[in-house]
């Protein structure tokens, strides 16, 4: 156990001070235990933010998945593998920035080599993860584990649960070794095709077919920044600047109007972002909703079916016995109690 925990500090100094890394500002050791102190993240952890709001928009889970990518890119740059990323591993600070943390099933690489054993959560291990304790000769795995669980959590932030959970375990890991998943829920429908296509991209059960860290920060799903900053303080300060101007001041510009114009290109430039910003926010508007629409069908309509949903929770959730199987931690275990192999044979034979 020391020795697994020298080699967790070894990885988090080498990954410190990345803005997306959690930094770990001293360790101190007594003859029982081994404190470790990390920089402060009041925001807590992204799983109980995604628990409070439920599910995030589009540009909410953009900003988010790109510092998580961002931070598994210099990861893998030191050739390290994290191997248990999941919302519970990953913290918010106090500007809801991500920090990437607990590097304890984390190991550095030694040129191509390929690992083995059974390690992480198991609604985020890799098809290639459980294959090596489920068969024999399996080549083994490396960083691509890593991309498949960021798709696991970008599918668990747009819709609030992950795509391959099951009561059953046993359906999960089989639903996770053929890639089983779908877009068929309700809340699936207000969202563009540039997030379902990334997720494809990260979910694909070959890994030498799985998209790469590089690749996933150039897709078209992160490439759309542009266009929902935001310009108010530009435009506000270009207003207050206009309405100094001087009488003389305009009716030189009169004279001059023949010549070029910087602060009238810039404006008309503003004009012409504004509009392409309208027009590609056309698309995502909702449709006016009816009173008596809301009335007739309301669990049709994705803000309220939200609101019905965590009302029934708070309401009904705790007059809820839960049973073996339905015990909700199982999802976070970091090691697997059954033994896979064993379970799946038995499963076939049925």
């Amino acid at each position: 156990m020391l020795e697994a925990t020298r080699q967790e500090i070894s990885i988090l100094r080498q990954v410190m001070g990345h803005p997306y890394i959690i930094d770990l500002q001293d360790v101190f050791e007594s003859d029982a235990f081994v404190f470790l102190v990390f920089e402060l993240c009041p925001k807590g952890e992204l799983f109980d933010y995604l628990t409070s709001v439920v599910t995030l928009s589009e540009k909410k889970t953009r900003t988010i998945m790109r510092q998580i990518f961002e931070g598994v890119e210099y990861i893998h740059a030191k050739n390290i593998v994290h191997r248990d990323l999941k919302p519970e591993n990953i913290l918010l600070d106090e500007n809801h920035n991500v920090k990437i943390t607990d590097f304890g099933f984390a190991r550095q690489l030694k040129g191509d080599e390929k690992l083995t054993d059974l390690c992480g959560t198991p609604g985020y291990l890799a098809p290639e993860t459980l294959k090596c304790n489920m068969f024999e000769g399996s080549p083994g795995y490396s960083k691509e584990v890593d991309i498949w669980a960021c798709g696991v959590i970008m599918f668990t932030l747009l819709v609030g649960c992950p795509p391959f959970w099951h009561r059953k375990q046993m359906v999960m890991l089989r639903n996770i070794m053929e890639g089983k998943y779908s877009f068929t829920s309700p809340e699936w429908a207000d969202i563009s095709e540039d997030p379902k296509d990334l997720i494809r991209k990260c979910l694909v059960v070959d890994p030498s077919k799985r998209i790469t860290v590089k690749e996933v920060l150039k897709h078209p799903f992160f490439n759309q920044m542009l266009f929902e900053q935001n310009i108010d303080g530009l435009k506000r300060s270009l207003s207050t600047k206009s309405r100094r101007m001087s009488r003389i001041n305009d009716i030189a510009m009169l004279r001059k109007q023949s010549r070029f114009n910087a602060r009238k290109k810039f404006q008309f430039a503003i004009l012409v972002i504004r509009a392409m910003i309208r027009i590609r926010r056309l698309r995502y508007t909702a449709e006016p909703l009816r009173v008596e629409e809301a009335i007739r069908d309301p669990y049709r309509v994705k803000v309220l079916r939200k609101v019905i949903d965590g009302c029934a929770f708070r309401v009904y959730g705790h007059w809820v016995k839960k049973g073996e199987g339905q015990n909700r931690a199982a999802l976070f275990e970091n090691t697997p109690r059954t033994e896979l192999h064993a379970l799946y044979i038995n499963n076939l034979s049925r």
